[in-house]
């Protein structure tokens, strides 16, 4: 049959992958992303291990919620895996912001973004359409709070220092702006702030904006309560 010319185009559909070693808590999460459009869960995985399967068996996902505390293969490690094997794959991290060590190294190992274990529906589905999207850092004030200990912690050089638009660019995708409000502050152009971002990233070895913004802190390019002028 051929298609119809003036049908509209089928809405993007966001893969989902749930990863807890609790059946109740990805049966809660699994009913709550059914019920909106435009999100479909496509594999599940009760440790880390089956977390990386899951995406390998060529389910497509786009994005994996990822506790971080699980058997045989912890979130932290998984998402290092996946990152390696997946690089297009987004990782949400699952934790209590207050006590959960893990989740620095999960987002130095390549994790878009964290959400509390039992976020409610809408804050869960707007974890997940952001870190997609890729224009903003999840959550920036509690990654503040996870980034003050690590302040100045990194101990090597850049091959090419970001130059002072750049760093002023990059404070601003620390406090989760995106790219519209950032041009905005700047008074520039949407592409002039997407091509800073782009060389921010390139220059820091960064895979995304949350991953830059772990680096800028480690690097002590940025610091914690200080915001661009």
């Amino acid at each position: 049959m051929a298609a119809n010319p003036g049908a509209a185009e089928p809405a993007s559909v966001i893969r989902v992958v749930l990863a807890d070693d609790e059946r109740l808590i990805r049966s809660g999460w699994a009913a709550m992303l059914s019920v909106h459009d435009g999100l479909e869960v496509v594999g599940q995985a009760a440790d880390g291990v089956e977390a990386v399967e899951a995406v390998e068996a060529g389910t497509g996902a786009d994005v994996v919620l990822m506790d971080v505390r699980m058997p045989r293969l912890d979130g932290l490690s998984a998402t290092r895996e996946l990152t390696r094997r997946s690089p297009t794959t987004r990782v949400v991290v699952v934790t209590t912001f207050e006590s959960d060590q893990l989740v620095w190294g999960a987002l130095r190992a390549g994790a878009a973004g964290f959400v509390l274990k039992r976020a409610p529906a809408a804050e869960l589905v707007e974890a997940i359409r952001l870190v997609h999207g890729r224009d903003a850092v999840l959550f920036p004030d509690a990654l503040r709070r996870l980034a003050s200990p690590h302040q100045g912690s990194a101990r090597r050089r850049l091959p090419v220092d970001p130059t002072p638009r750049e760093l002023e660019v990059l404070r601003h995708v620390t406090l989760g702006r995106t790219n519209a409000e950032i041009a905005e502050a700047l008074h520039v152009s949407r592409e002039t702030v997407k091509t800073h971002v782009g060389n921010v990233l390139a220059k820091l070895g960064a895979r995304d904006r949350t991953h830059a913004a772990v680096l800028a802190y480690e690097l002590g390019l940025v610091f914690a309560g200080v915001e661009p002028l």
